[in-house]
Parts: C-alpha cells; sequence; structure tokens
C-alpha cells in the first residue's frame, strides 16, 4: 500500500513512518521539513496523490484556543480537499479520548471541531482518539509543578499508552477498511494520574513531592474517572506503565477487547 503520513517528523509520526516501512508498505513522510504545509497548502497534492491511505497526526504548534482552532480547521479542510482530488480511500486522524468532554479547554475543542470536520468530510475515515502518551508524563508534572516545587495533580483515573503501541494500532488501522466512526485506544492499565506521575519521577530521581489534589483541573478542565480512559469499541496497546519506565517497552502488539 501507499500510505501518507502527515505529521511524519513528531513523535508518533516517527514511530509510525518506520512501522509501515517495516512491514513493507510505501510510505510518504509529509512535513514541513519535506516541503509539505498543511496551513499553507504546500505540498499536499503531491504528498497524498496516488495514497491508499492518509493519515494525520499532526499538531497544533500552540496549545493556545485561537492558535489551536485556527490550526486544526485550515490544516484539516486543506488536507481532505487535497485527498478528495486524489481519491483517497481512507482518512485516518488522531484524536484525544475525551476531547469532546473538556469544553473549558480551547484546545480540546479545536480536537472536537477537527472531529466534526473529518466526520462530515467526504473521504472514507476513521477517528482514533488517543489516551495520553506516557511520553507526555514528564510535561504533565512540568505545568502543575507549584512554585516551591511541589506537584499538584488530580488523583483521576488515567489509561495512558507508550508512542510505539500507539503507532502499531494506527498502522493496523491504516491497512485495514474506513470504518466510518470512532476508536479509542488506550493502554493495558488504568493508573491514578498522581501515582504515574510519582513513579516517573522516582524512576528519574527527581525528588519533587506529588501531591494529590481532587479539586485540580487537567490542563485547565475538570475531569472525572471516565474522562481520561477509552469507552468502548477500543483497542489497547500492550506495553504496560513499569515495562516503559525500564527501557524494556518494546511490544508493538495490541490486544482487541
Amino acid at each position: 500500500m501507499k500510505i501518507t503520513i502527515i505529521g511524519s517528523s513528531g513523535l508518533i509520526g516517527s514511530h509510525l513512518t518506520r512501522q509501515l516501512r517495516i512491514r513493507g508498505h510505501d510510505v510518504v513522510a509529509a512535513a514541513p521539513d519535506t516541503g509539505v504545509d498543511t496551513i499553507a497548502g504546500t505540498g499536499l497534492s503531491d504528498a497524498v496523490a496516488g495514497a491508499d491511505a492518509v493519515v494525520d497526526v499532526t499538531d497544533a504548534p500552540s496549545f493556545g484556543d485561537a492558535a489551536a482552532m485556527d490550526f486544526f480547521q485550515t490544516s484539516g479542510r486543506n488536507l481532505l480537499s487535497a485527498e478528495l482530488a486524489a481519491r483517497v480511500r481512507h482518512h485516518v486522524a488522531l484524536s484525544v479520548v475525551g476531547a469532546d468532554r473538556m469544553p473549558a479547554s480551547g484546545y480540546m475543542r479545536a480536537k472536537a471541531a477537527q472531529e466534526q470536520l473529518v466526520g462530515y468530510g467526504l473521504v472514507p475515515y476513521t477517528i482514533v482518539r488517543c489516551t495520553q502518551f506516557f511520553e507526555f508524563l514528564t510535561s504533565i508534572a512540568c505545568v502543575s509543578s507549584r512554585d516551591n516545587g511541589t506537584i499538584r495533580l488530580s488523583p483521576v483515573l488515567m489509561q495512558p499508552i507508550a508512542a510505539q503501541d500507539t503507532a502499531a494500532i494506527l498502522a493496523d488501522i491504516a491497512e485495514g477498511e474506513p470504518c466510518g466512526g470512532r476508536l479509542d485506544i488506550a493502554g493495558p492499565e488504568r493508573l491514578r494520574q498522581d501515582e504515574l506521575v510519582r513513579r516517573l519521577l522516582v524512576a528519574q530521581h527527581d525528588p519533587r513531592p506529588v501531591v494529590a489534589d481532587p479539586a485540580d483541573y487537567y490542563f485547565g478542565s475538570s475531569v472525572d474517572d471516565t474522562t481520561l480512559v477509552p469507552a468502548r469499541p477500543w483497542q489497547l496497546g500492550s506495553t504496560p506503565f513499569t515495562q516503559w519506565l525500564t527501557g524494556r517497552g518494546s511490544a508493538v502488539r495490541a490486544h482487541r477487547r
């Protein structure tokens, strides 16, 4: 198959590009550094020409409300227009679990709007909603750190996933037929957010204390134990948090539930 990866230079895009090439596919790596700009539309037509599937794993350059909305709307319209002209048979969009349940977050509103754009479009699609990546937990710790070094986090349930598992599941989906709907993907276990970050800091020999605060927000949004975990239908990656922490998270097989 010929598969185009939009956002190939990012965390997920780079994993996905490698995995699809290992599987023997003809992969077009599309990103600004390869001459493809989804905002300006530059290089899009050539990037998607002849593609059987296009996987959009781009991310907004800013978490600002207006900037994120503008990015996903403009980029999405340009990409879907180019795919329609090229008669692409499958558009795969990477989104976020809980995007439609965190309206206080401008970024999540932008992701929900991106999903609507894809759903209302004319290109057959699959929307893949992903939980948080293990690799992003350090950033969660940074934005939750207070002046005295204490990290305050809501002890909300999460089900994070390894980036390599995310890429493996996306590769499977790109190889398949569009479902015309959404699929949630997540890691194999549910853990509390404060415990996840606490264990990460211990592994990194970071002495900052982590305090559970039920009133704390998740990137500006109120969340509960259903917000950041998958809903059926779902597909689970196979790398547990402890295995990822110790650097042995090499399994990319996914388990269906």
